[in-house]
């Protein structure tokens, strides 16, 4: 007799075999769309109007920022069903068993940032109608998200799917609202942003682009349990649907926002076209918003967990239990829960810059590891190998990846333009940053050169072993009880 299925996911870091896949390809659409549809994400919108843009260059930079950040992410979706593990371990291919401990580090600090920025606006925003001060709902609301992440894949997909259909009834209504009352122009007509409208714009651009390839990093955390001949292109599909949609959709209006709104903010925006639709909508709209940063906040803890302890892993084999996931995920909130009260009130400056150190150390990894599953290997790993604590054929510090990814961050650095620093390139371009061009192409055409000469023949035997023990050996015959209590 079959054992009953459980409630708490039990897969961690490890491969989730073929016997216990399960969902539907499309689910992967509202998954992302509400991943994504939350006021971090409005946020980044500001930035355009700020700099001086007029609401149509900045409603243009964001779209075209967005949709080109989210054809890396929506690749790396069809990497999960292929392969059956989590995003981050699977750098271990390209970095090594231990050298992926280098785009680890920078990972965990995406993870981290984002959750920091979400729990801050969560708690603006439930704090509009209900009573309580910040440290209270900063642990209620990381408490909330430890609970769901625990839980696991299948909760975790469920609330987003849902609250999609919430999102799209609320958001419609106030955008079309938003357009009928605000003037846009009038907020920074004044305003110059220090530089060219080519550079603004292509400041937004990059933005907009560094937030989506943010996503990257945990896109196969929920496509694994797929099937594994689920066609690639309807993953691949689902996923840019939903992730660039709702982002076009979100940062469009915050431009709106910014643009008509003397001082815009998330929340008051959100509150005061609302309400003046309305009575009491706005709010309503707030507290919804709240919810979904919940709901991310909480997806987020779950990825942050797996590369960590994907990173442990490396260097002291962890045996992936139900126990050691509800420690990692605890010890993250921890972590989120410290940085949050230590973040300066002027969040909204500290983000934007947060979005940029996210482009500079994604997009060489990224660059590297959709290369390598593209182009190099062509999706064809033995996954026993990249648990191997010897390091296996892929080896404990693989030179090639390591090199990729240093010179292609190294390239990037005169192309920088923050506050703190600007590269003599950008200041030639008068401020514009251009990072991503020798991230990507740099970064990911000396992997493939370095890689002309890899021996894949060889390497075929391993994966051949590999997909036997897998799914024709020990691993297969373990009880599908893993998921299915909360799935719909």
């Amino acid at each position: 007799m079959a054992a009953a299925p459980r409630v708490i996911e039990q897969r961690s870091i490890d491969y989730v075999p073929v016997r216990e896949r399960h969902g539907k390809v499309w689910h992967q659409g509202p998954f992302w769309f509400t991943g994504n549809f939350v006021l971090t994400t409005m946020v980044t919108g500001f930035l355009g109007p700020e700099l001086g843009l007029s609401l149509g260059m900045s409603v243009l930079a964001v779209i075209l920022g967005a949709c080109f950040g989210t054809f890396f992410m929506a690749f790396h979706a069809n990497q999960g069903p292929r392969m059956g593990l989590p995003q981050m371990i699977q750098s271990r291919a390209q970095f090594g068993t231990r050298g992926a401990i280098v785009p680890f580090a920078a990972v965990v600090f995406v993870y981290v940032g984002f959750n920091v920025f979400n729990v801050v606006l969560a708690t603006e925003g439930l704090q509009t109608i209900l009573p309580g001060g910040t440290t209270l709902w900063y642990a209620l609301i990381i408490g909330l998200a430890i609970v769901l992440a625990v839980v696991g894949h299948d909760l975790l997909h469920l609330v987003q799917r849902w609250l999609t259909y919430v999102l799209i009834a609320v958001f419609g209504v106030l955008t079309i609202g938003a357009f009928v009352q605000l003037d846009p122009g009038t907020a920074h007509a004044a305003a110059s942003g220090g530089g060219s409208t080519w550079t603004s714009f292509l400041v937004v651009f990059s933005a907009a682009a560094g937030y989506q390839i943010s996503y990257a990093i945990y896109v196969s955390d929920y496509s694994r349990y797929l099937p594994k001949d689920v066609p690639a292109r309807k993953v691949i599909w689902w996923t840019y649907a939903g992730a660039a949609g709702s982002a076009v959709w979100l940062m469009s209006l915050g431009a709106l926002l910014s643009s008509a709104l003397p001082e815009p903010g998330a929340i008051t925006g959100i509150r005061q076209v609302g309400n003046d639709i309305l009575p009491g909508f706005g709010t309503f709209a707030v507290v919804v918003s709240s919810v979904a940063l919940i709901g991310i906040t909480a997806v987020n803890a779950y990825g942050a967990m797996l590369t960590t302890t994907s990173a442990v892993d490396a260097f002291r084999t962890v045996k992936p239990t139900v126990r050691l996931r509800v420690a990692g995920i605890a010890a993250i909130g921890v972590v989120i829960f410290v940085v949050a009260m230590l973040l300066p009130k002027d969040y909204l400056h500290s983000f934007n810059t947060f979005v940029l150190m996210m482009l500079y150390f994604l997009v060489p990894w990224t660059a590297v590891n959709l290369v390598d599953f593209y182009c190099v290997r062509r999706g064809h790993y033995a996954v026993t190998a990249i648990f191997d604590s010897k390091g296996g054929i892929y080896g404990r510090w693989s030179w090639r990846g390591i090199v990729s990814y240093a010179v292609g961050f190294v390239t990037m650095i005169p192309f920088f333009a923050t506050h703190a620093f600007e590269g003599p390139v950008a200041k030639a371009l008068g401020g514009a940053d251009l990072s991503f061009v020798p991230g990507l192409l740099i970064g990911g055409g000396l992997y493939y050169l370095l890689n002309r000469n890899l021996d894949l023949a060889a390497e075929q035997a391993a994966v051949e072993a590999s997909e036997r023990e897998l799914d024709g050996g020990p691993a297969d015959r373990e009880p599908a009880a893993a998921q299915g209590a909360v799935s719909s």
